[in-house]
């Protein structure tokens, strides 16, 4: 079992199956040494989990978790494309917050996905980031979080 498998098993937490696009692209893409995983929004079973505005409908520490559960969803895209025992580094996260207006929490709700990946990680999970508030996310999402991973 890799370092990242043995993990994410010790944290409680398994690789939810891969969402089928909901539109004109793939879930992930290998271009050299790396791999871009598309926007995650919060799925299970085909469905989103949550619908809202963070700071109106959904509250701060929903959004937060909700993040983290995106970040489950891009390692995966990656382990469906070239398994997760290929990452080396996480390079850079970029997250999107549907935000009530004046919610200006924005980057709290994203570290949920940040820190997931530094528990998975370690000091390979430590990545560059941008974290945006917008007006609205696809099919009402309260957050949407994409990933670019090195691999080797």
């Amino acid at each position: 079992m890799s370092a990242a498998r043995k993990r994410l098993a010790e944290l409680g937490l398994t690789l939810p199956p891969v969402t089928p696009p909901l539109a004109a692209y793939v879930p992930a893409v290998r271009s050299g040494p790396h791999v871009f995983v598309s926007g995650q929004v919060p799925m299970a079973d085909g469905r989103l989990i949550a619908v809202g505005k963070v700071g109106a409908e959904i509250s701060q520490d929903e959004a937060k978790e909700l993040a983290a559960r995106c970040a489950l969803s891009g390692l995966a895209a990656v382990d469906n494309l070239v398994g997760i025992d290929a990452v080396t580094r996480v390079v850079k996260v970029t997250g999107f917050v549907a935000a009530a207006p004046g919610f200006t929490a924005v980057p709290a709700v994203i570290n949920g996905a940040s820190e997931l990946l530094g528990e998975v990680f370690g000091d390979a999970g430590r990545h560059a980031r941008s974290a945006v508030g917008v007006a609205e996310l696809p099919l009402g999402a309260p957050v949407e979080v994409e990933f670019i991973f090195e691999i080797g």
